[in-house]
């Protein structure tokens, strides 16, 4: 296997035999051994299921594949094939380097064990002597911030408190291949951004990831390529979008339709033929809205002083300090929780501590998984603020107006020059701020770009309103 090669595999199938009755195991087990004794032909006792058939694909060093598919796909299966857990029944699999996996929410835990024994015995398992894991340990303790229940048993903590100890030693560790099953789900949103923080920096080490979500945009953001499965099989290895979009088309589409999708996406995965505009239609029914749901809008925007942010990186000061970034309201508020529709100001306050001859500053809002949904230069590309001198204070606002869909968001800013060095100061996730819900969902995403209500014109149409098609 190549040495840019960290999973290989190559018609992995997995099959279970599935028994009506318990006796018909012993039957299996007891009677084919007779028969075959007396000259006559074997008889079998059970059904056969496959989790997983004929099943390829490869993985790079330091890349991150989704792994996609609707329940009963093979998807987990799969997962713990790759780890060692599950044995296959047929096909070849090659891994490179220690592999650590967040498959199932507390796996590998004693729930007798305390936090703290817990660490040690899974870094053990995952082949780390004592004395690596005590020099990790103060990393894993500070990311997993569990508090003093780190000296208690894990059958006491809640499931998000599980997922973020089980994280913590898996991904603290430094591992050549980590595999991230849907525990995630489990943990809040600022756990979350700091969980996808820390799967940037490990691929950016090299860190080959696998990464099984059911989150369209986290799979879209996060990886390279998505394998799509479909009742044990694959249908498709693709870009990430592109597999997104035929999964989604297979989840919404008719009973009726869903083998002539199947092969249709096999053909395009195969080369032996084209999507024929498939993929892209999927794109509309990327998140179909089942239901529109009543929630409560806020009277007005407020200060939670919960919502601070644990990914904050702070650049080096190159010549500017910033000093602070905050959002304010239009009366001047400093404000956190806001309301979708409305204009904020992003400020930033700071000093200047050398000269420059030109400089612009910048702002940006990321989501949960640190994707940039926006951000504003002042002042505009290829222009600068002249002559910017040591000890001159600023202060620079950027208007927002906030048509997020509601969850949270991270804001931050910086400064850079026309000149070395290039960013004289700069703080990457500065602001965690919430967008409160809307009194009824209209769109979805990240971003409300509906300028007016959608409009419906049956007349003349032979379809039936009671009865929406797909």
């Amino acid at each position: 296997m190549s040495s840019e090669i960290a999973i290989k595999v190559e018609n992995l199938s997995k099959r279970y035999q599935i028994y009506d009755q318990p006796r018909d195991r012993l039957k299996q087990f007891v009677l084919p051994r007779v028969r075959r004794m007396i000259g006559a032909a074997p008889a079998q006792y059970f059904h056969e299921f496959w989790a997983l058939r004929d099943v390829s694909f490869e993985v790079r060093r330091g890349e991150t594949v989704g792994i996609i598919g609707r329940n009963g796909s093979g998807k987990s299966t799969l997962l713990q094939m790759i780890c060692g857990t599950l044995n296959p029944t047929h096909g070849t699999l090659e891994t490179k380097g220690r592999i650590a996996a967040l498959l199932e929410l507390g796996s590998g835990f004693n729930p007798d064990f305390t936090g703290r024994e817990n660490v040690f015995l899974n870094a053990a398992v995952l082949g780390l002597s004592h004395q690596e894991v005590e020099a990790r340990f103060d990393d894993i303790v500070a990311f997993a911030d569990i508090g003093h229940f780190l000296d208690q048993p894990v059958k006491t903590y809640s499931s998000g408190m599980v997922v973020r100890l089980a994280f913590a030693v898996q991904a603290m560790i430094d591992p050549d291949i980590f595999v991230v099953d849907e525990a995630l789900a489990v943990g809040d949103e600022k756990f979350q951004r700091k969980c996808f923080a820390r799967l940037e920096e490990l691929k950016s080490r090299g860190t080959s990831i696998l990464f099984v979500s059911h989150s369209a945009a986290s799979v879209i953001e996060l990886c390279e390529r998505s394998l799509l499965l479909d009742s044990g099989s694959r249908i498709m290895y693709a870009p990430a979008a592109q597999a997104v979009r035929a999964y989604q088309k297979l989840l919404y589409a008719p009973k009726a339709d869903h083998e002539s999708l199947v092969r249709e996406f096999r053909a395009a995965d195969s080369g032996a033929g084209a999507v024929n505009g498939a993929a892209g239609a999927a794109g509309a029914a990327a998140d179909i809205v089942l239901a529109a749901q009543d929630a409560a809008r806020n009277a007005e925007s407020t200060f939670d002083p919960g919502l601070v942010p644990e990914t904050t990186t702070v650049y080096p000061a190159q010549g500017a300090e910033i000093q602070s970034i905050a959002f304010r309201s239009e009366d001047g508020r400093v404000v956190n929780v806001l309301q979708s529709g409305e204009t904020y100001y992003l400020e930033m306050q700071g000093v200047f501590t050398r000269d420059f001859a030109g400089v612009f500053f910048g702002s940006h809002i990321r989501n949960i998984q640190g994707a940039e949904i926006t951000g504003q230069r002042y002042p505009e590309e290829g222009s600068y603020v002249p002559d910017a001198r040591a000890g001159t204070q600023f202060k620079v606002r950027f208007a927002f107006n906030m048509n997020l869909i509601q969850g949270a968001y991270f804001a931050g800013g910086g400064v850079w020059s026309a000149e070395e060095p290039a960013c004289a100061h700069r703080i990457v996730d500065a602001v965690m701020f919430r967008i409160t819900p809307t009194e009824r969902k209209k769109s979805f995403g990240y971003v409300d770009l509906a300028a007016s209500e959608p409009t419906l014109d049956l007349s003349g149409c032979a379809i039936n309103a009671a009865t929406p098609t797909m």
